[in-house]
């Protein structure tokens, strides 16, 4: 008989296509029951239901003990969206005080899985957050009636003060964005947004525990999974420990109002902050509870920007400050020596540019020109050190070893300080005016930078940095906010020395002037009569009003504080950048102020800068 090829051809093709279909089906019942957790989480939801325990977030001291930041009991309200099968709406509104618009919009981001990554419909989701205790008593009396939420037990932060908000910042509820970052949170979760609670976020948040409760078949605990054999312990967060002086920083809060400015101070030892001031400010309360969202926005919006920090954030020409770097440089290139005198006729007149300057005595030497801020000795110096053919060969030379002076100063780029947002301020160099130019430029061109002005921009932090580094005679310390982590090293980059380019020698000449100047020349309102106090006046040219500002530190042979304050068109720098030192390195230094600096505290506090319409 004459085989059929056919249908042996079709037993082949009905025996490939139904092993085919087997392996589908395998590899589907493969996929559901291993890689994917569906199935598992809704059988485990059935009889298991397992609740997040969030540990405590850290607290927050000053460098005294003083508790700055610490937690509070909050509740939030949980739901499991598969066990909601009947839900009365309006009483649930009710109970909880909202609106039945915000129910149906807030089940919709729920389940809206671009919003709400990893969402399930058989796990706990954050439903509301950050209730009182008030407020879930009352919830917790008719629980019964709506199947599927739950009472979930966190803490929210709370304020020793109201002070230093900047420095501390505040926590929020997690943005998509940031769980996709960090598989820690889930949506619900509160995060560090600003300051030390964001910067140190990992150290602060700790671990999350987990409780697995055991459920009946109608959905009801029945008490702890395997007596708790599964469970894990939340793990607190570390403790910090600032070097902030919340007594100084509120002095200096206090001076600052009416004003737009910033007082920081560093302790020139260790580079710890020890107190950052940036005003206007705001009070750290309004940032926690269900009403920081709109607080927030509202303060977004406000034209005074009391949520930005000016400390860091804020890049202002350092005007006379700046005078200090310049006399530094000069005496290390050889540009000068202490006694090499320069003219001051009403200013630096040559080839028909004038550079104005107050009056005083002519010609001056190095230390008396510190003393009374002589704008013509700075701007013959640079003048001369630009125009150094010989020494640098080119005017483009000379600009960069310029700036490799004012980098190696802790200028034209962030500091490092362990606080989020920090800005580089601006220090040219000889691309930038090439540029600026086209190639044809002299000493004469940049004449302004001399004297902390033109170009020149650097943040309050950098400025009261060079307090330190002429403190310190010559290094500095990273600054930085946190002084001790708990259970941890702090990170080397705040214990390491950063040396200029200056030979200390040179700094002992450049502190005499600076003494000088409190003795008897524009820092006078700073002299203590028991502390030697060291100090710079600043008065920065500005489109309108100029700004105040005054840069020192103190003991002079034992430094123990430096300081930089600057006030937003408040003129001459004796006018509020002095006193306002004055007060500070005194509350510091002495723990306290006398009854006649009380008086003359009072009188800055009650001043107020008339700043017209704010267009910033």
């Amino acid at each position: 008989m004459e085989r059929n090829y056919d249908l042996e051809k079709r037993k082949y093709v009905i025996g490939g296509a139904v092993i085919v279909v087997v392996l589908v089906f395998l590899i589907r019942l493969l996929a559901l029951q291993i890689m994917s957790d569906d199935y598992k989480k809704n059988a485990d939801s059935n009889a298991l239901l397992k609740k997040i325990q969030y540990p405590s977030r850290g607290n927050i001291y000053d460098r005294n003990d003083n508790l700055l930041v610490f937690n509070q009991a909050a509740y939030d309200i949980t739901v499991v969206m598969k066990e909601i099968a009947s839900l009365d709406s309006l009483d649930l509104c009710e109970t909880l005080g909202i609106t039945p618009e915000f129910l149906r919009e807030r089940f919709k981001e729920i389940k809206d899985r671009r919003r709400n990554p990893g969402y399930s419909p058989y796990t706990n989701q954050v439903f509301l957050t950050q209730l009182s205790a008030k407020e879930c008593g009352v919830f917790q009396e008719k629980l019964f009636k709506f199947p599927g939420f739950y009472i979930q037990r966190r803490t929210i932060r709370q304020y020793g003060y109201n002070a230093g908000a900047h420095i501390l910042g505040d926590i929020g509820e997690v943005s998509r964005k940031e769980m996709e970052e960090d598989d820690y949170y889930i949506s619900g979760d509160f995060i560090g947004k600003l300051g030390v609670e964001r910067f140190y976020e990992k150290q602060l948040r700790g671990e999350k525990g987990v409780e697995i409760l055991l459920r009946d078949v109608r959905g009801r605990i029945q008490g702890n999974y395997m007596e708790g054999k599964f469970d894990k312990s939340p793990v607190a967060g570390k403790n910090l420990t600032l070097g902030l002086d919340i007594n100084l920083q509120m002095l200096g809060e206090r001076l600052l109002e009416g004003k737009i400015g910033s007082i920081v101070a560093i302790e020139p030892s260790t580079g710890e902050v020890l107190c950052m001031v940036s005003s206007p400010t705001y009070d750290p309360h309004l940032m926690i509870g269900r009403n920081r969202g709109k607080n927030h926005q509202k303060m977004v919006s406000d034209p005074w920007k009391p949520l930005l920090n000016r400390a860091i954030m804020g890049t202002y020409p350092p005007g006379s400050t700046f005078k200090t770097t310049q006399a530094l440089t000069f005496l290390q290139e050889g540009i000068i020596v202490p006694g090499t005198p320069f003219p001051c006729s009403g200013g630096f007149n040559f080839r028909g540019l004038h550079v104005g300057c107050h009056g005083h005595p002519s010609p001056l030497t190095l230390i008396p020109a510190i003393a009374t801020s002589c704008n013509g000795y700075f701007c013959w110096g640079l003048y001369y050190m630009i125009g150094a053919r010989q020494k640098y060969g080119t005017v483009q030379r000379a600009m960069n070893t310029w700036r490799d002076y004012m980098v190696s100063m802790g200028f034209g780029y962030t500091l490092g300080i362990d606080l989020p947002g920090e800005k580089r301020g601006m220090i040219p160099n000889a691309q930038y005016y090439d540029k600026a130019y086209r190639g044809s430029w002299n000493g004469l061109t940049i004449i302004s930078i001399a004297i902390g002005q033109g170009e020149v921009t650097a943040t309050p932090l950098q400025i009261a940095n060079l307090g330190a580094t002429i403190a310190n005679r010559g290094y500095y310390i990273t600054p930085h906010v946190v002084k001790a982590v708990e259970g941890e090293k702090l990170d080397e980059a705040y214990t390491k020395r950063h040396y200029t380019k200056v030979e200390a020698s040179h700094y002992e000449e450049v502190i005499e002037g600076m003494r000088a100047a409190v003795l008897g020349g524009t820092c006078r309102l700073a002299n203590l009569p028991d502390i030697e106090v060291c100090g710079k006046t600043g008065t920065a040219q500005n489109k309108g009003r100029d700004h105040s500002a005054f840069m020192g530190f103190a003991p002079m042979n034992d430094p123990k504080i430096a300081i930089a304050v600057y006030v937003e068109n408040g003129g001459w720098g004796a006018t509020y950048g002095v006193p306002i030192g004055r007060l500070m390195i005194e509350q510091y230094l002495k723990g306290g102020l006398s009854p006649e600096d009380e008086a003359l505290a009072t009188d800055i506090q009650n001043r107020r800068i008339d700043y017209g319409i704010l267009e910033r």
